[in-house]
């Protein structure tokens, strides 16, 4: 669009001092997809007098969304193992008709990067829908090379058929799958890590992820893959503490990973851990509400560390078939006792910062001119409001 100045807006920066670092009346300079500018309208230097300018009616703008943690691409779906659930079937008579995530496994293998893409579209659209300009998509249903780098080539292609910034990451120590179930060492360094090279090599992997939890790998384990990661000079993050403590949020804050994620079991010497390391910690309500779980996060140890909290959708097929980042904000509040503001800076800054950007997140001077312009009269309201979409424009990298 050129240069041009946004006016007649309610801003909230997420950078500023105050309650959301709230303008009520705002405006923002934005040069290419850069933003040069953004504080009070009164303030607006006069240099930027001439430019083209777009008034908003009053409406709030914050940050473009970032999604932080998410599955999106996989085959199939477990709607069917859904309602075996909810019918009186037990976790072994879902698994033994196939269910789990042996059959999202088996369907993404089958699945051509066609099929793999053309369903991917459709979640990552719903997202974009809501405002999300960054998204992370995760391997991990391929469990072989050829597939986790296939679900790879998946999502870079998104990130270059829609205005989106996509974040990819090799999550190949996801599980164990059945060719190696009586010995997953073998599976880490037979199949895991020359798969991540092989990515690596591909220029597909912004960052390492690992499943540390007692069905899947154990803290030793994982380390082996971040060591290769370290190696390779990509950043780590962790699915940790979900289900049980096995101090996965500790290894993941000694190799200094970016975030450490689900956390439902996280003790103090892992919040201290975190907290010294600068490890974001990322909440997934959407599991935590699909699964029935009753262990919240620590989200007040997080909040007197001063741990920084993302909330993400987790979108997968199995324990989070989400694909609403103002629900998981709404989740993020009613389940575990965020504040609307912490939901808030939980999709925006300190998303941003547990993918390692440092160029969004916030509207300031030198940030990527991501935005969300919506219909609200406040900021809370977006973490309030349940199945309803107030978003009026997305701008990605200044375009309207």
């Amino acid at each position: 669009m050129g240069n041009h100045i946004l006016t007649e807006l309610k801003l909230a920066s997420l950078a500023g001092a105050g309650a959301y670092g709230l303008i009520p009346e705002g405006a923002i300079a934005i040069e290419g997809d850069e933003i040069v500018w953004a504080g009070a309208r009164g303030d607006l230097p006069e240099r930027y007098a001439g430019w083209a300018e777009t008034r908003l009616g009053g409406r709030l703008v914050t940050p473009g969304l970032v999604d932080c943690h998410s599955h999106v691409v996989f085959g199939g779906n477990r709607a069917r193992e859904f309602e075996m659930r909810l019918n009186g079937a037990s976790y072994e008579e879902v698994a033994r008709a196939g269910g789990g995530i042996v059959s999202t496994v088996r369907a993404t293998r089958e699945a051509s990067e066609e099929a793999l893409l053309a369903d991917a579209l459709g979640r990552v659209d719903a997202l974009i829908a809501e405002g999300v300009t960054t998204l992370e998509i995760k391997s991990g249903y391929g469990l072989d090379q050829e597939t986790e780098l296939r679900m790879l080539r998946v999502a870079r292609r998104i990130g270059e058929l829609r205005p989106l910034t996509v974040v990819t990451t090799f999550l190949g120590a996801h599980a164990v799958p059945e060719s190696h179930k009586n010995d997953p060492d073998n599976y880490i360094d037979t199949v895991c890590i020359p798969a991540l090279r092989a990515a690596h090599g591909e220029g597909l992997v912004d960052a390492v992820d690992g499943f540390c939890e007692g069905i899947a790998f154990a803290p030793e384990q994982i380390a082996r893959v971040f060591d290769v990661a370290r190696e390779l000079g990509l950043p780590v993050k962790l699915h940790a503490e979900q289900l049980s403590n096995l101090g996965g949020a500790q290894l993941a804050a000694h190799y200094g990973a970016l975030s450490a994620d689900h956390i439902e079991y996280l003790d103090q010497a892992g919040v201290d851990a975190m907290a010294g390391a600068g490890t974001v910690a990322v909440l997934l309500p959407g599991a935590f509400y699909t699964l029935r779980e009753t262990q919240m996060p620590p989200v007040a140890a997080l909040r007197r560390a001063g741990v920084p909290m993302a909330l993400a959708s987790d979108c997968n097929p199995g324990s989070s078939p989400l694909t609403s980042l103002l629900l998981t904000m709404n989740m993020g509040c009613t389940l575990f006792r965020m504040t609307p503001e912490e939901a808030l800076a939980g999709v925006t800054r300190e998303g941003a910062a547990a993918l390692g950007l440092k160029d969004r997140g916030q509207i300031a001077a030198g940030q990527r001119a991501d935005l969300a312009v919506w219909d609200v009269a406040e900021p809370a309201e977006l973490a309030y409001r349940i199945g309803f979409n107030p978003l009026y424009k997305r701008i990605f990298g200044g375009q309207i």
